[in-house]
């Protein structure tokens, strides 16, 4: 392929999501019925998508983060606990930590997954510690049955950041069922499955679905849906202090056509994953993602590393790539590099996490990405000079 004649493609961005005429013809019918927020869209929604997983009860609210915040929030975590989460995440992770008022302790990951390290989560064990939450990275589900092993000798609670993975399996099952004691979804635009904002909290135990079905709407006793349909007067109460992290209907309207798609969405992405593996090995400076035997990734985003580089070199891998009309992005952020989570406990136990966080990238990946888009892609990256 030649690279001068490949410019004409066009831009070729990160990630695209997938919406067609069915979205619009779900969202137009959701309008039309005239019940717009949370109603029988997102009934159905939370029934088609826990049947996916494989759980009793989904919850939809109204984006990931919300779903960590109420999970962590029904799970008993508060002020004075500690919750151990990777520090190679969104800021969103450590930011729901924080919300219930209890301190997020950053474990350090293994650089072949991007993943918490379970032989690390002991040493950060301290008598305030109340969970665990474990994130499923770009994807890549997380050596689960290790992290519960920890989380059984220590009495912890363990909540699944599954921001990324839906779609994706541990040990042949999908992420979601959970292995926790919740898994939490997003259905942002870069996500696999998109509502444009949204997220799903899953669980198996019927009294904390319950609670979190009243969380997210004020703690109002009974929901709108049930008072609207009532044959008698209905009057709600609240029993505390809950939250506004509906859904609406015209997006759950969205995630029940998306669900129907997100089997060839899954399948796409896997194959061209296989293909980025298959020419970019060829690379000796680039890493290419490690997939444990036990796992299946859903390829949610596809990131490499520089084996032996640093930011710099690794920002100008970037800059080439943008100068051939190739968008890509730095890896995972590192959490306790913002202002918030800054500390000085953070500069000797972290090693790994600051490594991937210095060298990786993510490339282009996206549903409707042709063979030829992804071929100009991996030419262009055989042709940088920065690394």
């Amino acid at each position: 392929m030649n690279v001068i004649s490949a410019r004409a493609l066009g831009p070729i961005p990160v990630t695209r999501p997938y919406l067609g005429s069915e979205e619009e013809q779900a969202v137009v019918a959701a309008l039309r019925s005239g019940w717009i927020t949370q109603g029988p869209r997102v009934a159905a929604f939370e029934q088609k998508f826990g049947e996916y997983v494989g759980c009793e009860h989904a919850i939809a609210v109204s984006s990931c983060t919300t779903a960590l915040h109420l999970a962590l929030l029904a799970a008993g975590v508060k002020a004075g606990d500690e919750v151990i989460c990777p520090s190679l995440s969104f800021i969103a992770t450590a930011n729901s930590i924080a919300y219930v008022g209890a301190t997020p302790v950053f474990c350090d990951i293994d650089l072949a997954t991007y993943n918490l390290d379970p032989a690390r989560i002991e040493e950060i064990i301290s008598p305030r510690t109340k969970a665990i939450l474990v994130v499923h990275q770009i994807g890549l589900p997380a050596q689960m049955a290790s992290v519960m092993a920890v989380a059984a000798k220590h009495s912890l609670i363990v909540i699944e950041d599954a921001a990324c993975a839906v779609g994706s399996e541990y040990e042949s099952e999908i992420i979601g069922r959970p292995l926790g004691l919740m898994a939490c979804f997003s259905f942002h635009p870069r996500k696999i499955l998109t509502t444009g904002e949204g997220g799903m909290i899953t669980t198996n135990d019927a009294n904390l679905a319950s609670r979190l079905r009243r969380l997210r709407q004020h703690a109002m006793s009974v929901s709108d849906m049930v008072r609207h349909t009532a044959k008698q007067v209905t009057t709600e109460a609240y029993d505390e202090i809950g939250f506004n992290f509906r859904m609406t209907d015209m997006q759950a309207a969205i995630g029940v056509v998306q669900l129907d798609r997100l089997s060839g969405f899954l399948e796409r992405r896997r194959y061209l994953a296989k293909r980025y593996a298959a020419s970019l090995e060829a690379i000796e400076w680039l890493q290419t993602p490690i997939v444990p035997p036990n796992c299946r990734h859903n390829f949610q985003s596809y990131m490499v590393r520089l084996i032996d580089g640093s930011p710099a070199q690794r920002d100008a891998v970037m800059q080439e790539l943008l100068e051939k009309n190739i968008s890509a992005r730095r890896g995972i952020m590192p959490i306790h590099r913002e202002r918030p989570y800054e500390s000085d406990r953070w500069k000797e136990t972290l090693i790994q996490t600051n490594r991937a966080a210095d060298t990786t990238f993510i490339l282009p990946l996206f549903h409707q990405m042709t063979e030829i888009e992804q071929d100009y892609v991996i030419e262009s990256l055989f042709r940088v000079e920065a690394a």
